[in-house]
């Protein structure tokens, strides 16, 4: 029994999983630094959450590509990599909802410093994390399908003088 063909990295059919789970775990390791270093209510920093999507995306497409013997249509490419995001995105914007509810002192950090102030809640800035990952993962999606997806040749149709009759 070879044990290359059960590494759960060749496994074709679970890279959206597996790189979500990847992608919520950079998004998680990064919020608890932020946390850490108390710059976590720092708006413009979110930027970062965007390299790790695009870096966590990045390999699952290039992960499908390699199982998939170098075929990755348009179509394909752009629904595992949504898929990816997807899994990783909400599933941060689940875990920000049950720690916001458990950790009080942080939503009052969030509240005194955002524009919105007293009507943040925990719900609102899970929702609202989630649509931006949603969304930036619309943006990621649709330029590294279009980076990594296969150009092939589509064949010409024979013109009318070389039909036969």
């Amino acid at each position: 029994m070879n044990i290359r063909n059960n590494s759960i990295w060749d496994r074709s059919t679970r890279i959206p999983e597996i790189y979500g789970t990847l992608i919520f775990l950079g998004l998680l390791v990064y919020f608890f630094v932020a946390y850490l270093f108390n710059f976590v209510h720092i708006t413009e920093l979110r930027l970062l959450n965007l390299a790790i999507i695009i870096a966590g995306t990045y390999f699952g497409l290039r992960q499908y590509r390699r199982t998939h013997r170098g075929h990755m249509d348009y179509f394909h490419t752009f629904t595992k990599a949504m898929a990816m995001i997807a899994i990783g995105t909400l599933t941060f914007a689940a875990f920000l909802l049950l720690y916001l509810h458990i950790d009080k002192n942080l939503m009052g950090i969030l509240a005194e410093r955002q524009p919105l102030g007293i009507h943040l809640n925990p719900y609102i800035v899970s929702f609202t994390v989630s649509l931006e990952g949603v969304f930036s993962g619309l943006f990621v999606s649709f330029l590294l399908s279009n980076y990594m997806s296969s150009r092939s040749t589509i064949p010409q149709a024979p013109k009318a003088s070389e039909l036969i009759h």
